[in-house]
C-alpha cells in the first residue's frame, strides 16, 4: 500500500508542532488515544506468508550454515501435545522466537524448527478414559496447539515439522536402537524394577520422586522383577562427566551440578567386614564402599539392602523379616525404617589391628530400605557421628545409644554434644599410629594397616549412574525392534523391515483397559525369525519416550531422508544446536540421555565432526533454562482453601475481598494448577491485548531463568509503551517544511560521518566556516572525499547541539546493549527496559536544531529494528507507517531501497538487518570520561569528569589549521577545563587542593600533595590547582593530564656576564645537575608518550621505566632532536642548543635575567 494514510489506519491527525511534549511512557493521560494492537499479528503474518519473507526451505539443499553465512540453530524443547498451550509453553517459545529473529537480522543462517513429542502415557490414559484412539487424541491436540503457536506470533520452519508417533519418524528411532544393539550397548536382563500399579508400566529411577511415587500417575511405586531392555549409558559415564567442564559458562551452573551429582563419581575405599552368625549357617564377608574410611573407627552398624543375599536367605526362616520386607515396598526411598537381623554381627576390619578400646569390634547388622542393591555390593557401614543419614537412622532405631565421635575439626578433643560432625578433620584414637592424623592421612594409614595384616582394603572409584532402562509395557510408544526366537534367542529386526508399526486397534479397544495391549494382541505378536524363519514372537515392550527426544534434533537437520537418521554432511553443518531453550525440570533425564546418544552417534560417525575436540559429542552449545510461570492465587486465611476467581471480589484489584465473608484473602504466587484455580489461558490474554503485548510483558516481568509471577494488572504498562512506539512512527515530530526536503539515507546503516557531511553540504548542519569541513565535492577524488569525511567525524559531532548529540549517543549505546543481551547474556528483560529508555529519549528530545527531526528519524528506525524480534507485528506496522510518511523525496529514485513501501511487497523491517552501533560515536558523545592524573609521568589517581567534546574538537581543528598561536590557545582551554573538572572531584581536592587555614599557627588543613611538594601557595596565573612555575601536559583529549614539577629554582635577574657564565654551565651539565634538564625533556615528549614513566641520565638521555614499550633509541632521538644521534655521550643535544639561543637573546637586555623555559610556555 503506497503512501499509507494515518486516517485509514485509525490514527488521529498528526500534530502540527515539531516536538512531542516530554512525558513518560507510563503516563495514563497521554494525548493520543489507545490503539488496537490485537489484530496486528494476524495482519502481518498473512503478509509474511504471502511474501515468503521467512527464508526459503533448505530441506532439499545442503542444510544450514554456509561459507557466506554463519549458522544459528535455535531450538526450543519440542512440546508434548497435551491439548492446549499454557503460559510455560508461551514463555519458552517466545524466548526461542526472539533469539531466532534477532540472529536472522544479524545475518545468520537461522534454523528454528518445531515438532511434536507425540508418544507417551497421557495419550494412552486419555484413550482408556474416553474410548478414543491415542493417535486421534494426539492429532486433535496438535491441531489446537499449532493454531495457538501461530496466534502467539512465532515464526517457525514448518516445512521441517514432524511427529514422533509417525512411522516415518519412529522407523529411525528403531534404527537407532539397532545401532546401539549392534555395538553392544543394548541388552536384556532380569531386574527389580519400579512398577507403577496405576499406569501398569515400568519407571526409571529418575521417574520416581522422593516420596516413592510415580512422576506421572502419582501412585506409590512397587518393586517387581521383570526381564527388561537396558542401554549401557555407563560405558559413556566418564566423558559424560568430564565433558561437562567444556560447557562451563554456556550451561547454567545449576544444571551442570545436577548432572554431576546424578552421575555421582567418587573415589573411595572398599572395605571387607566379616559376618558372624550364631546359627550354624555361615555367611561370606560383606564388602562396603565408603568415601570416608577415616571414620572406620566410629562404625556402629552395617546396613544391607532389601535384596541382599544374606537378607533373602534369612527371610526364609524369619517371619518378622518377611513382614518387614513386604511393608518396605511402600516405604519412600529415603525411609529411616530398619530391621535388625537377630544373631548377625559384622566385625570391624580395624578393631584387632589397633590399640583402641573405644572401637567396637562387632556391630549389629540392619536391613535398611535406603541401601541400594547396586551401590557397592548392597551394603554400607553406618557411622552416626559423621554422616547425617546414618545419624537419622541411628536415632530412629537406637535412640538410647550415644553416637561415637572419632573425627574432630581441631587436633585436640572438643565437646560437641550429641550431633554429627560432617566435615573432615583429625582422627582421635588412643592408638598413637592414628591419633591426630588428618582425615586424608588417616585414610592412607588405615588402608595400609589392613593390607599389611592380610585384610582387604583398596582405593576404588564408584559411579552412581546406572544403565538406562528403556522398556515400557504400554501401547503408545516406539516398538522395540527385536524378535524372540526359541532357537536363536533375541534377534534384531532387519533394517529393511523397519518400521515395526503399531497395530491399528479400534478406539473402543482402549476404554477401561489396563495392561499392555501389544502383549495381548496375538496376531501382531506372531511373526517369523529373520535367521531361521521359524515361528517367533515380537518384543511387546515399547521404548521410553525419552528415546525419541534423545536424538530428534538431528532429524530437524534432514527431516525427509528415508534411509538414514541424518546425512553426515548436514549433521556436520548443523550440529551442535547453538541455543537450546527449555525447562530446568529436564536437567537430568532428557539432557543426560541426549548427551549420551549424541556421543554415541558421534563415535560411529553419524556426526563425523562430533568427535573433534571443539565438539566432544556435545549436542547443545548454549543452554537456556527458563523459570516456571506462577499464577496469582487466592486462599482463605482461616482454612487455607484455595479460592476460585468467582469467589473473590476483584472490582478493586489492589484490595481483593472474599465475597461470602468480606475477609481479605491471602494472596500468593503458586505453580499454576487446576486445584489452585490460578491457571491463565494465554489465548485469552492474546485476544485481549495482542500477541506482541503478551510476548513483551512475559519477557519484561522477570529474567529468563527466574520464576515469572504472572500479574496481568501490569500488562497495561507494556501496552502503553508499544502504543507509544507506533505514535512515534507517525513522525508527528517532523515539521512539514523539513519533511518535504527530507531524504532517507541509503543505506540506513551508513557511517554517521557521511550523514552529517551530507547535512553540512545541504546547509542543514550549520558551522562557523570551519576549513576542515569545506570539502570540494567537484574536484576531489572519491577516495579523498571518503577519507576526509571519516576523519572529520569528531568535528561534525562537536558542532551538534548537546541534545542532538545525546540522542545519537543514547541510540548507539542501546544498540550495543541490546545486541549483547540478544547474543551473550540473554537478559531479555533488560532489552525491553533499554527499548523503553530509547522510546522515552526520542519522545522527550525537543527540536533544538534543524537536524533534530533527522536524528529522531534515525533513532526511530533503529528502535523499530530493535523491537522487531520481540514485537514483530508492531515493528512492521510502525516501519510501514514511518517510511510511507518520510520517503516522498526518494519515491522516484529507482536505486533507493526505500523508494516504495507497500504491504504486499515490502521491504519488511526484517529485511534491514540488525542495527550497527558506533563505539567511536558513543565514546565521543559520552557525557563523562575517566581522566588519569600523572605527576612527573607517574600515575597518581583517576577522576570521572565531564567530557570536553567542544574543546577536544576545537583543539583538533586548530591543529589542522596549523596555527601555533591558535593551537596553543585551544590546548590551554582544554587544560583549564580538565583541571577545573578534576578539582571538583574528591581525589582532585585531595591531591591538588590548597586546603584551608586552621587559625592556629597559620597551618593549613587539607593541603594537597601537589602544594606540599611546591612549598608555596603561589598559583599558576592560568591553570587552576597548579602551583606557579609548574607545567601541565594534556593528552588524548583530556583522558591523561601530567603535572610536571620544576626542579630548579627560578633564576633571579642576572647581569650579562652572569648570563654568559650560566650558558657555559648549561652546555656541559655535571651529573648533579641532571634533574635540572628534566623539565625541558618532559616538555618535548609527545602526547602518546605520557603513559610512560621515565628517568633522565646526566647527559639528558631518556630511559623508560613503565608504560607501553617503545624502542629507547626512538625516545633518545627525540630527546636529543638531531637526525643523526650523537655518537659521543658528551656531545651537546639539541635541547641545549635551544637554551643557548635563548640566552643569546637575553644578552641584549640589561639586567634582565633569562626567562625560564617552563614559565607559561605551552608544552606542545
Amino acid at each position: 500500500m503506497r503512501g499509507l494514510s494515518l486516517h485509514c489506519l485509525g490514527w488521529r491527525r498528526a500534530l502540527a508542532f515539531p516536538a512531542l511534549p516530554p512525558r513518560r511512557w507510563s503516563s495514563t493521560s497521554g494525548q493520543h488515544r489507545q490503539l488496537d494492537l490485537t489484530g496486528l499479528t494476524a495482519k502481518w503474518q498473512a503478509v509474511s506468508d504471502q511474501q515468503k519473507l521467512t527464508k526459503p526451505s533448505q530441506t532439499q539443499g545442503d542444510g544450514i550454515g554456509s561459507e557466506k553465512k554463519k549458522k544459528a540453530y535455535i531450538l526450543p524443547m519440542f512440546p508434548y501435545p497435551s491439548g492446549a498451550l499454557h503460559l510455560g509453553h508461551l514463555r519458552v517459545y517466545t524466548i526461542s522466537d526472539v533469539l531466532a529473529r534477532s540472529r536472522q537480522m544479524m545475518g545468520h543462517d537461522v534454523l528454528h524448527p518445531i515438532g511434536w513429542d507425540a508418544f507417551g502415557l497421557p495419550a494412552e490414559n486419555a484413550a482408556i478414559e474416553r474410548g478414543v484412539h491415542p493417535a486421534d487424541w494426539t492429532a486433535r491436540n496438535i491441531e489446537v496447539m499449532k493454531k495457538q503457536m501461530m496466534e502467539m506470533g512465532g515464526r517457525w520452519d514448518w516445512d521441517r515439522e514432524f511427529r514422533t508417533c509417525d512411522p516415518e519418524f519412529y522407523k529411525h528411532t528403531q534404527h537407532l536402537f539397532l545401532l546401539l544393539h549392534e555395538h553392544g550397548l543394548a541388552y536384556q536382563a532380569e531386574s527389580l524394577v519400579n512398577w507403577d500399579p496405576v499406569d501398569q508400566t515400568v519407571l526409571a529411577n529418575e521417574q520416581v520422586d522422593a516420596n516413592g511415587c510415580s512422576w506421572r500417575s502419582g501412585a506409590k511405586v512397587e518393586k517387581k522383577m521383570l526381564r527388561q531392555w537396558f542401554l549401557r549409558i555407563k560405558e559413556f559415564q566418564k566423558p559424560l562427566l568430564e565433558d561437562l567442564d567444556s560447557l562451563a559458562g554456556q550451561w547454567p551452573e545449576r544444571v551442570r551440578a545436577m548432572q554431576k551429582n546424578w552421575i555421582g563419581y567418587s573415589v573411595g575405599t572398599q572395605l571387607r567386614f566379616g559376618m558372624e552368625y550364631t546359627d550354624t549357617e555361615q555367611f561370606d564377608p560383606v564388602d562396603v564402599y565408603t568415601t570416608r574410611a577415616d571414620t572406620l573407627l566410629g562404625v556402629q552398624y552395617v546396613a544391607l539392602s532389601l535384596n541382599h543375599p544374606i537378607v533373602q536367605s534369612l527371610a526364609t526362616k524369619d517371619d518378622n523379616l518377611r513382614s518387614f520386607l513386604d511393608r518396605a515396598k511402600d516405604f519412600p526411598p529415603d525411609s529411616k525404617e530398619g530391621y535388625i537381623l537377630p544373631g548377625v554381627q559384622a566385625q570391624n576390619p580395624l578393631s584387632n589391628l589397633i590399640e583402641d578400646n573405644n572401637v567396637a569390634q562387632r556391630v549389629p547388622v540392619f536391613v535398611a530400605p535406603y541401601v541400594l542393591d547396586d551401590y557397592g555390593s548392597g551394603a554400607v557401614m553406618g557411622v552416626p557421628a559423621h554422616d547425617a543419614r546414618d545419624y537419622a537412622f541411628w536415632k530412629q532405631n537406637r535412640a538410647d545409644e550415644p553416637v561415637r565421635h572419632v573425627i574432630f575439626t581441631e587436633v585436640k578433643d572438643v565437646a560437641v554434644g550429641d550431633r554429627p560432625i560432617l566435615e573432615k578433620g583429625f582422627l582421635h584414637s588412643s592408638d598413637p599410629r592414628l591419633s591426630r592424623l588428618s582425615s586424608d592421612q588417616g585414610i592412607e594409614h588405615i588402608v595400609e594397616l589392613i593390607n599389611q595384616a592380610g585384610g582387604h582394603a583398596k582405593r576404588t572409584e564408584n559411579w552412581r549412574l546406572r544403565d538406562w532402562l528403556v522398556s515400557r509395557q504400554r501401547y503408545w510408544g516406539t516398538p522395540i525392534p527385536i524378535i524372540h526366537c526359541k532357537s536363536c534367542g533375541p534377534v534384531p529386526v532387519p533394517k529393511n523391515d523397519l518400521p515395526v508399526e503399531l497395530p491399528d486397534l479400534p478406539a473402543s479397544y482402549f476404554q477401561g483397559r489396563t495392561g499392555n495391549p501389544l502383549a495381548e494382541d496375538k496376531d501382531w505378536k506372531k511373526t517369523t525369525c529373520p535367521k531361521c524363519h521359524s515361528a517367533a514372537e515380537r518384543e511387546t515392550d515399547t521404548m521410553d519416550t525419552f528415546m525419541d527426544s534423545s536424538w530428534y534434533f538431528f532429524r530437524f537437520l534432514d527431516p525427509h531422508i528415508h534411509n538414514a537418521l541424518v546425512h553426515a554432511q548436514k549433521a556436520n553443518q548443523g550440529m551442535p544446536v547453538d541455543v537450546y531453550v527449555g525447562g530446568v525440570e529436564h536437567a537430568i533425564l532428557h539432557l543426560l540421555y541426549a548427551r549420551f546418544i549424541t556421543k554415541f552417534l558421534a563415535s560411529i560417525l553419524v556426526w563425523p565432526k562430533g568427535v573433534l575436540p571443539n565438539n566432544l559429542g556435545e549436542p547443545f552449545k548454549q543452554l537456556i533454562t527458563q523459570g516456571m510461570v506462577h499464577g496469582k492465587t487466592y486462599s482463605d486465611p482461616t482454612t487455607g482453601r484455595f479460592l476460585r476467581p468467582e469467589e473473590v471480589d476483584l472490582s478493586k484489584p489492589s484490595s481483593p475481598v472474599i465475597k461470602s465473608t468480606s475477609v481479605v484473602p491471602k494472596v500468593s504466587y503458586e505453580k499454576m494448577s487446576k486445584s489452585k484455580h490460578n491457571g491463565v489461558n494465554p489465548g485469552t490474554t492474546i485476544a485481549t491485548y495482542g500477541a506482541d503485548v503478551t510476548r513483551a510483558h512475559m519477557l519484561f516481568q522477570a529474567p529468563v531463568s527466574d520464576i515469572l509471577e504472572w500479574d496481568e494488572t501490569k500488562i497495561t504498562g507494556v501496552q502503553r509503551w508499544l502504543t507509544r512506539v507506533l505514535h512515534l512512527s507517525a513522525a508527528a515530530w517532523f515539521p512539514k517544511k523539513d519533511l518535504d526536503k527530507f531524504q532517507p539515507p541509503a543505506p540506513i546503516d551508513s557511517d554517521l560521518a557521511f550523514i552529517l557531511a551530507d547535512l553540512v553540504k545541504q546547509g542543514t548542519l550549520k558551522h562557523k566556516n570551519i576549513p576542515a569541513l569545506q570539502i570540494d565535492y567537484s574536484r576531489w577524488k572519491r577516495g579523498m572525499i571518503t577519507k576526509a569525511i571519516l576523519s572529520n567525524k569528531s568535528t561534525y559531532l562537536s558542532i551538534l547541539k548537546p541534545m542532538d548529540r545525546a540522542l545519537l549517543s543514547k541510540t548507539h549505546e542501546i544498540i550495543a546493549s541490546v545486541k549483547q543481551s540478544y547474543t551473550e547474556t540473554y537478559a531479555l528483560n533488560t532489552v525491553i527496559s533499554d527499548l523503553m529508555t530509547l522510546t522515552n529519549a526520542i519522545w522527550d528530545t525537543p527540536q533544538v536544531s534543524d537536524c533534530t527531526p533527522i536524528f529522531k528519524w534515525l533513532a526511530t528506525v533503529q528502535l523499530l529494528r530493535l523491537v522487531a524480534p520481540i514485537a514483530p507485528a508492531v515493528a512492521e506496522e510502525g516501519w510501514h507507517i514511518l517510511i510511507s510518511k518520510t520517503n516522498k523525496r526518494v519515491e522516484n529514485m529507482t536505486s533507493h531501497p526505500l523508494r516504495h513501501i507497500r504491504i504486499d511487497s515490502g521491504p519488511s523491517v526484517f529485511d534491514l538487518g540488525f542495527p550497527v552501533s558506533d563505539p567511536e560515536l558513543i565514546r565521543f558523545c559520552t557525557q563523562t570520561m575517566t581522566c588519569v592524573v600523572q605527576w612527573d609521568g607517574k600515575r597518581k589517581f583517576e577522576a570521572e569528569i565531564l567530557n570536553p567534546v567542544h574543546l577536544t574538537a576545537n583543539a583538533g581543528l586548530e591543529s589542522q589549521r596549523q596555527s601555533s598561536r591558535s593551537s596553543e590557545k585551544a590546548t590551554d582551554e582544554l587544560k583549564t577545563w580538565v583541571l577545573g573538572e578534576v578539582m571538583k572531584t574528591e581525589e582532585g581536592k585531595k591531591w591538588m587542593g590548597q586546603g584551608e587555614e586552621s587559625g592556629e599557627g597559620g597551618e593549613r588543613v587539607g593541603m594537597g600533595a601537589i602544594w606540599k611538594a611546591a612549598g608555596s601557595l603561589d598559583a599558576h596565573p592560568i591553570l587552576p590547582g597548579v602551583p606557579k612555575l609548574w607545567n601541565v601536559i594534556v593528552a588524548k583529549g583530556g583522558q591523561i593530564i601530567n603535572l610536571v614539577t620544576p626542579k630548579m629554582t627560578p633564576p633571579k635577574p642576572k647581569l650579562e656576564s652572569e648570563a654568559e657564565a650560566e650558558v657555559e654551565q648549561v652546555a656541559s651539565p655535571p651529573p648533579a645537575k641532571a634533574e635540572e634538564t628534566k623539565q625541558e625533556l618532559v616538555s618535548s615528549i609527545r602526547e602518546e608518550d605520557l603513559d610512560l614513566e621515565f628517568s633522565v641520565d646526566e647527559y639528558g638521555r631518556i630511559t623508560t621505566t613503565g608504560g607501553e614499550e617503545e624502542p629507547l633509541e626512538e625516545l633518545n632521538k627525540r630527546g636529543d632532536g638531531s637526525e643523526a644521534a650523537s655518537k659521543e655521550r658528551h656531545e651537546k643535544p639539541n635541547w641545549q642548543l635551544k637554551i643557548e639561543r635563548k640566552k643569546q637573546k637575553e644578552r641584549e637586555k640589561k639586567r634582565v635575567g633569562p626567562k625560564p623555559h617552563w614559565s607559561g610556555r605551552n608544552s606542545r
